[in-house]
């Protein structure tokens, strides 16, 4: 089987695409979660990516689950409830736990449906561009499950509690305009400009100084769970780093000669 993820470089901006549309890009499959972790632990190690575009090949961007694998694999193929609850912290959830660390912004260029997992996917990045085609459900309850890949814990930090409420307890898609009034996604574009626009705002992203912005993300991912103070600490350590480098003596020295006299 080929594999799953195509990487692509555009300068200094990593295109990363979920390239197995005969699946329409199911993260469930075997060597998926692989994958992903080896691809985040060469961003996190190349100093030279600045910021990465997530998207799917074919009309889809993410089916989530692959539904027989998953009836194959967590239902009576693994036995008793402890093996899967086992397959599901040594699947799936490397999946987030990589991908939230990322040290990089993010951008989820949303294709099209985004169902289960895959919606899942595209709250983990930082970012959310949609194609006027992209679908966004949180489909678990419909089949009698629970979001085992940490959607409980991303969909309300995307989208706020109450609309989270609603795309979990009812299943229901919503469509590219919904997920906007939402503040799933923070634009809707034509599906032919998607890729366009995803690229141009991760240029913009990565023409700053490479340290600042892996720090600056990791504050905004750090004051989503910690207290005021224990981020102003962590915020006056990394800003005292910030001041030695060298990326901020150039940034400095430009600006102060565009000043006006």
């Amino acid at each position: 089987m080929t594999s799953f993820l195509k990487l692509e470089s555009d300068g200094p901006v990593l295109i990363v695409t979920m390239n197995r549309p005969e699946t329409r890009n199911a993260l469930s499959d075997d060597g998926v979660v692989e994958e992903f972790v080896a691809c985040c632990e060469r961003i996190n190690a190349d100093l030279s990516i600045r910021a990465v575009v997530l998207t799917g090949a074919g009309p889809a961007f993410s089916s989530g689950g692959n539904l027989k694998s998953i009836r194959d694999k967590m239902g009576a193929g693994l036995g008793e409830p402890p093996l899967s609850r086992q397959a599901y912290r040594n699947g799936i959830q490397r999946l987030p736990l990589a991908w939230c660390n990322l040290e990089v912004p993010t951008i989820a260029a949303v294709n099209g449906p985004a169902y289960g997992a895959g919606n899942d996917l595209a709250t983990m990045c930082d970012i959310r561009i949609a194609a006027e085609s992209a679908v966004f459900c949180e489909t678990f309850v419909k089949l009698g499950l629970i979001a085992g890949d940490g959607g409980a814990w991303l969909l309300p930090r995307a989208v706020g509690m109450s609309n989270a409420c609603e795309m979990a307890f009812t299943g229901d898609a919503f469509d590219a305009r919904q997920a906007l009034a939402f503040g799933l996604v923070s634009r809707v574009v034509p599906d032919d400009e998607l890729m366009a626009a995803s690229l141009q705002l991760a240029r913009r992203i990565a023409v700053n100084p490479p340290h600042a912005l892996r720090m600056t993300k990791r504050l905004i991912r750090e004051g989503q769970h910690t207290r005021l103070d224990t981020l102003l600490e962590m915020s006056a350590g990394f800003q005292a780093l910030a001041h030695h480098t060298a990326e901020h003596d150039a940034a400095l020295a430009g600006f102060l000669e565009r000043r006006p006299k």
